[in-house]
């Protein structure tokens, strides 16, 4: 009884709105970090005399260490208490991130990656456990508007950032960056933050760690990333290595849900599946992970590919995007603290279907800076207030002590969905563009006049003979590769837009609950 009043009467020393913005800027250090370094990819491979494809696993070997680690901040916050747990994360991203600086080959730096990607991974749970924890739900939203857009902005911001570091100075410095945060967060922290009265954490919790279905969701994870990193490049399952990589990611994850569902401590509670706005909004979550990260990705990769952007530029082009994600996060809070969060995820699902719609039908080769920055501004818009809505409603009707295991599940379903679409997106924009490019080639026949006259053009303009011919039809080949791309582009952007009104639906299934309310009735 003593205990519960203690919980009840619990107050926070410090504004609740200075340990959000310290926590935040722990997690805006770490979400940079799966961004920054993107750009910088070909840099870094050539220095430290790697190929391309082995220069990936500078990205891929921080993904799968930080998706093991998303789930476990709940156990070793019961061994060690979420702050120290927390601080413990910063020094280790912190101290890994400098080695990443100072690595002098492929494979120091790829130790280096999954030791940062551990400790990233219990930062992003971690501070968003603590923002919960820091608001009464009346105020929840607004507090989720600011990790929304730390979690947001950051993405967007990170190829511009990591572009200019590495054209201006060296690729070594985007790690650098992290060494001077790091301190500042750690201090903040220390000084800032403190443990609710409900988590109780004693060491006697170090054996209570859930070993096997830790085995099972490190093998299940590896699996995946590497099929997904792996599969255009090896033909995907005509590969033998792809194909066990496949049942690698099947298996574990079939062992771990069986494991996890009847286990005393599990090291994902997967029994919160049970409530229907949880399981739904961790589905929702994965989508939405998905769109951030394969929108990021996509326009860059087209103004570099097809419009002959360098790195930097392409960045820049990214930056209106940051600037209306400031502008429209707070203002999202507020719009969650005063609608049901439903109908706040309805309305961005729709916008979302809207835009990726508008954007596949004005993709063009000549296409202005300008306007692949509005194209930006208006893919981000609706992020902050699906994020929040998403986020706000997973909590319903859940108690407080299930905040660090939701917390870790939902950016779990991000950071998965997240590389999922990024690979996938990839591939089917190679696939859709050879699809195009086979039924383009169709009409380069004699037979075709507009293909004729077209040719019998250049070929005079390139002097005429067998010469200026075979360069005439070099040319027109090289637009209609051009032409394929960019309709490879628009299919892509048209399958986020028809997934995002499925998302809509989906959507619907949510409880109905007012803002500030505890859970609905059915939410179970």
């Amino acid at each position: 009884m003593a205990t519960a009043l203690a919980e009840r009467q619990w107050k926070l020393r410090v504004n609740p709105w200075v340990i959000a913005a310290t926590v935040a800027l722990a997690a805006f250090m770490e979400v940079l970090d799966t961004s920054i370094a993107n750009v910088a990819l070909p840099h870094i491979s050539g220095n430290l005399g790697a190929s391309t494809d082995e220069g990936t696993w500078v990205l891929t070997s921080y993904l799968v260490s930080n998706a093991i680690v998303l789930p476990m901040g709940a156990w070793a916050s019961s061994v060690i208490g979420r702050k120290r747990f927390f601080l413990l994360c910063i020094i280790i991203f912190t101290v890994s991130s400098f080695l990443c600086g100072i690595s002098v080959s492929l494979p120091m730096l790829l130790i280096c990656r999954v030791l940062q990607g551990a400790g990233g991974g219990g930062l992003q749970p971690m501070a968003q456990a603590i923002m919960a924890d820091s608001f009464d739900e009346k105020k929840r939203g607004q507090a989720f508007a600011l990790y929304a857009l730390v979690t947001v902005l950051a993405p967007s911001i990170g190829p511009t950032i990591g572009g200019w570091i590495t054209d201006s100075y060296n690729w070594r410095w985007i790690f650098y960056l992290n060494i001077p945060v790091g301190i500042l967060a750690f201090v903040l922290v220390t000084r800032f933050v403190e443990d609710p009265p409900w988590i109780k954490a004693t060491l006697a919790n170090l054996k209570k760690l859930d070993y096997m279905g830790l085995g099972l969701l490190t093998i299940a994870m590896a699996g995946m990333q590497i099929m997904l990193d792996k599969g255009e490049e090896n033909d995907w399952l005509a590969s033998g290595f792809i194909r066990i990589c496949a049942a690698l990611f099947v298996l574990g994850m079939i062992g771990l849900i069986w494991r996890e569902w009847d286990a005393r401590n599990p090291i994902m509670n997967l029994k919160l599946f049970k409530f229907k706005n949880f399981a739904i909004c961790a589905f929702l979550m994965l989508l939405v992970g998905g769109i951030i990260n394969a929108s990021t990705v996509l326009q860059p990769q087209f103004s570099q590919q097809l419009l002959g952007y360098t790195a930097t530029v392409a960045g820049e082009a990214l930056t209106g995007g940051g600037l209306v994600l400031i502008i429209l996060a707070p203002l999202s809070g507020l719009a969650a603290d005063k609608f049901a969060a439903r109908n706040l995820a309805v309305g961005s699902f729709v916008f979302f279907a809207a835009v990726f719609y508008y954007s596949s039908t004005h993709l063009t080769l000549s296409m202005s800076f300008g306007f692949g920055s509005w194209l930006r501004m208006l893919q981000v818009a609706a992020i902050p207030l699906c994020f929040i809505a998403i986020t706000n409603a997973a909590y319903v009707g859940l108690p407080k002590e299930a905040s660090n295991q939701v917390s870790g599940i939902i950016n779990f379903a991000r950071n998965v969905g997240g590389s999922i679409f990024i690979s996938i997106t990839g591939a089917l924009v190679t696939n859709r563009s050879l699809f195009h490019q086979n039924r383009l080639a169709d009409h380069m026949q004699a037979s075709n006049p507009v293909f004729a006259q077209r040719l019998t053009a250049l070929a005079n303009a390139y002097g005429g003979g067998p010469g200026g011919e075979a360069m005439a039809r070099g040319a027109i080949y090289n637009q209609l590769n051009q032409q394929a791309a960019v309709l490879g582009y628009a299919d892509v952007y048209r399958m986020l837009s028809w997934m995002a009104m499925g998302m809509v639906l989906c959507a619907f299934l949510l409880s109905k609950n007012k803002p500030g309310e505890g859970a609905p009735v059915g939410a179970e």
